[in-house]
């Protein structure tokens, strides 16, 4: 296996030819913020929270996608970094109708804790508060879109897991969302198996179970992920 070395905050270190830069910083135990990544899916470096900067560059780049080069200096805490992760985070409140008193997630939500780590206790831009409706039809399962963070992560899930891909990305800017079946209600979908892997990776209280009171989502089980890709990788299953 080739390696690459590369400098990260200061400091040489290591990484197997290929590896992208979040992989180095976790293996590194550098932590770096992120929304749209979970372990066991593709990334796709939607919520660009994992911006690092790189020496003789001008652009940031998302450590997900960003793969790891021989001579690299990699910066991932500098005060622009940070002032930058603020902005985004505190721009996802502000485009949806995130109350996290009410919501399903409280307690337990990826946002949330990512707005603690940063300080975030205030936005500083103006609420958007957009009229979105919330799909009740199916019979376990609930999309709340003023939740959403469009991360993909049950698009992703869906399409690279389950196999099933029910769960896709429609409109552009403002009016980006995340559908079923071509937009149709999600009760309706008729690819849907119900197996809820997209309610178990949602980093917000965009997908629940029903039946849940405010905060009544509590820690979501994503080993599953992990799992299922090694053992198929593995061919275990047809052993």
């Amino acid at each position: 296996m080739s390696v690459v070395t590369l400098t990260l905050d200061g400091r040489p270190v290591s990484a197997r030819e290929g590896a992208t830069l979040l992989e180095v910083c976790q293996e590194s135990g550098v932590a770096l913020p992120t929304l749209c990544h979970l372990d066991g899916l593709s990334d796709v470096g939607a919520c660009r929270l994992c911006l690092v900067e790189v020496a003789g560059q001008r652009k940031l780049a998302a450590a997900c996608v960003t793969q790891a080069q021989e001579g690299m200096e990699i910066t991932t805490g500098s005060e622009r970094l940070v002032r930058y992760r603020r902005q985004i985070v505190e721009l996802l409140f502000a485009e949806r109708n995130h109350v996290c008193a009410v919501c399903v997630a409280n307690g337990h939500c990826d946002l949330q804790r990512l707005a603690a780590s940063l300080g975030i206790d205030h936005v500083r831009y103006a609420y958007q508060h957009p009229a979105l409706r919330l799909d009740a039809s199916h019979p376990r399962f609930v999309a709340d879109h003023d939740r959403c963070v469009l991360c993909t992560r049950c698009v992703r899930v869906c399409d690279e897991i389950e196999g099933a891909h029910t769960w896709d990305v429609a409109g552009r800017a403002a009016g980006c969302q995340v559908v079923t079946d071509l937009a149709a209600p999600w009760g309706e979908s008729a690819s849907c198996t119900g197996c809820g892997k997209c309610v178990q990776v949602c980093p917000t209280g965009a997908l629940f179970e029903k039946e849940q009171a405010a905060g009544g989502m509590l820690s979501k089980h994503r080993d599953f992920l992990t799992y299922l890709k090694n053992a198929r990788e593995k061919k275990e299953w047809l052993r």
